[in-house]
């Protein structure tokens, strides 16, 4: 008995309420043996298993029946978000006509799509001799379409758990139904037998990929030789730790990024070299360009700038690590900004005409020489944690402090000053009068202002020299033969 509100299960026999459930019922729907049962409402249909043994102990206790009965008598399988039209039971497998004019069938909560039908049909039934399922339109016209038996029975068995009984099914399946065979076994979790069962490519590439078979996986991207194939395996090879096999992917997925990250977290310099090329044969410069700096190839990484038509960036950065190569670059953007703006071109700056212009210009250029020698010495990776200390290092302010000691005392004009002072003794006859701070405790030592104004004849650029010394062991000797009895001035 039911209603628009509810539904009410009885017991033939004696008449007894075994379950009411309140849903809005349209159909019913039992399987033949019984034991399944599909309640269709407006929106979707519901597949329940009647509990036959609970109902006949809950009676056979002699126990009351309330107005809902027997609340264990039915068990909610399956839930479909789809309105049923017509329906009938084949074993453990519900066929139905939809409102969008398909012919489906639902085993195990799986829905699969057997047809899409031209106009609405209703079901007749289906004869497991002829494997065939016959429908009728309002016209009385006959339809019948294939649905094999054996395909039903293998995945009513897979349901019940019968997994020997439908291993002897499946040989007499027809090989282009064993994909379909391989999604209703994945649906079930039972990714093995999916990927021994399917024969499409791209699907057992899927499956492979989901169980972690990087051989067979591998196999199949060789075959099809498809980039994003390539690529989805260097990527599951690289998180398994198989970096050989995540190399060979990325190179032939002509996955640039991948490889960049790949070659630098390994530190291997001559992958990054290799690097460089495919990345300029791929017309991926922004990889090329990173590969470049990483290894400390500066003029190849202003070349690539420039030949990529970024004039500007090129002499910026340039500024920054090559100051000896900014007037050629300033050169060529003077004319290649002629093309659209004379005076925008002409109002650009070169550091050998406008040395003034550019701040510590000269130490620039020192300092570009002194670490240019080390530039493309590659430390091994364990000594990472040494350099990664120096990451913030200011290398300019460290060159243009650096302390004089005795064996080495740089000024602006490359002399030392203990040869400039023996120097004007030898050449004027005049002793160089020291005057030593004795507030200082680091002994500070001047030269006095006779002296300072010959230096400066020397070279008018030259200002005004301040020597610190430790202590009194590391005055030139030219100094510690003087008098004892010479006064400071």
């Amino acid at each position: 008995m039911c209603s628009n509100d509810f539904i009410c299960f009885y017991d033939w026999i004696e008449c007894r309420l075994i379950r009411r459930i309140d849903v809005n019922v349209k159909n019913v729907y039992w399987a033949d043996s019984g034991d399944l049962v599909a309640i269709v409402s407006d929106s979707s249909f519901y597949v329940l298993k009647y509990n036959r043994d609970v109902v006949s102990s809950y009676f056979d206790s002699g126990s009351s029946v309330d107005e809902q009965g027997v609340e264990d008598a039915f068990e909610l399988l399956h839930e479909v978000n789809d309105r049923a039209r017509t329906g009938i039971w084949v074993g453990d497998c519900f066929i139905y006509t939809n409102s969008s004019w398909r012919l489906n069938y639902c085993v195990g909560g799986e829905v699969t799509t057997l047809f899409h039908l031209d106009r609405p049909m209703y079901l007749l039934g289906y004869l497991a001799n002829q494997s065939r399922v016959y429908l009728i339109d309002k016209d009385f016209n006959v339809m019948g379409y294939t649905l094999l038996l054996s395909l039903i029975e293998y995945k009513t068995l897979v349901m019940r758990g019968d997994l020997d009984r439908a291993n002897q099914i499946l040989p007499t399946i027809p090989p282009e139904q064993f994909n379909s065979v391989a999604r209703f076994l994945e649906s079930r979790g039972m990714l093995e037998d999916a990927l021994e069962v399917a024969t499409d490519p791209d699907y057992k590439f899927d499956l492979a990929i989901q169980l972690g078979r990087l051989e067979i996986a591998k196999e199949i991207a060789t075959k099809a030789q498809s980039e994003s194939k390539w690529k989805q395996l260097g990527e599951l090879a690289m998180s398994s730790g198989q970096f050989e096999l995540a190399e060979t992917c990325l190179l032939h997925g002509m996955d640039l990024s991948g490889l960049l990250l790949f070659y630098s977290s390994i530190g291997d310099a001559q992958g990054i070299l290799k690097l460089v090329s495919l990345a300029k044969e791929q017309g991926k410069n922004n990889v090329a360009f990173l590969c470049l700096f990483m290894l400390g190839k500066l003029e190849e990484c202003i070349q690539l700038l420039i030949d990529s038509n970024r004039i500007p960036e090129a002499a910026l950065m340039a500024r920054s690590y090559l100051p000896s190569k900014v007037s050629e670059i300033v050169t060529i953007w003077r004319d290649d900004l002629n093309k659209v703006n004379k005076k925008a071109a002409e109002s650009l700056a070169d550091p050998e005409e406008y040395p003034n212009l550019f701040d510590d210009w000269e130490v620039s250029l020192s300092l570009e020489a002194e670490t240019g020698k080390n530039r493309c010495n590659y430390p091994p990776a364990e000594l990472y944690p040494i350099y990664a200390q120096k990451s913030t290092t200011n290398l300019l302010e460290n060159f243009k402090s650096m302390q004089i000691d005795e064996n080495k005392d740089p000024t602006e004009n490359g002399q030392h000053v203990h040869e400039e002072i023996a120097g004007n003794e030898e050449n004027h006859g005049q002793e160089a009068v020291v005057e030593e701070d004795s507030s200082s405790s680091n002994g500070v030592v001047f030269v006095s202002k006779a002296d300072e104004e010959e230096l400066g004849a020397q070279d008018e650029n030259t200002s005004p020299v301040k020597l610190e010394v430790k202590d009194e062991s590391t005055l030139p000797e030219e100094l510690e033969a003087k008098d004892e009895n010479t006064s400071p001035s």
